[in-house]
């Protein structure tokens, strides 16, 4: 049984940083991906940051480049999104997800609240 549970949320200025954390109890794979999606409500999910669970490579939005950086502990059972100079636009519910193969999820978090002001 897979559980996806994120967490580091919160309030923030414009400017200030968060670090979001998920903690992946259940999920292991060589073959898929873990990723950063974030949802406005009445708007798309919106892919951020993904990891591939094989080979480590990384991808981000556009939008986030240079600012955000995802990254997993040594025992693979956290990914984390380091978020630097936010921006009010990244204020948006904050969700992980993983699956087994390569930008396929099965399995999502209940998510977490970020709020740039």
């Amino acid at each position: 049984h897979v559980q996806l549970v994120e967490s580091g949320g919160g309030s923030v200025q414009a400017g200030g940083s968060l670090r979001l954390s998920c903690a992946a109890a259940g999920y292991t794979s060589k073959t898929g991906c873990v990723a950063w999606f974030r949802q406005l409500p009445g708007k798309e999910r919106e892919g951020v940051a993904s990891f591939t669970t094989g080979g480590g490579r990384t991808y981000y939005a556009d939008s986030v480049k240079g600012r955000f950086t995802i990254s997993k502990n040594v025992a693979k059972t956290t990914l984390f999104l380091q978020m630097n100079s936010l921006k009010p636009e990244d204020t948006a519910m904050y969700y992980c997800a993983a699956g087994y193969t390569i930008a396929t999820y099965d399995y999502w978090g209940q998510g977490t609240q970020v709020t740039v002001s």
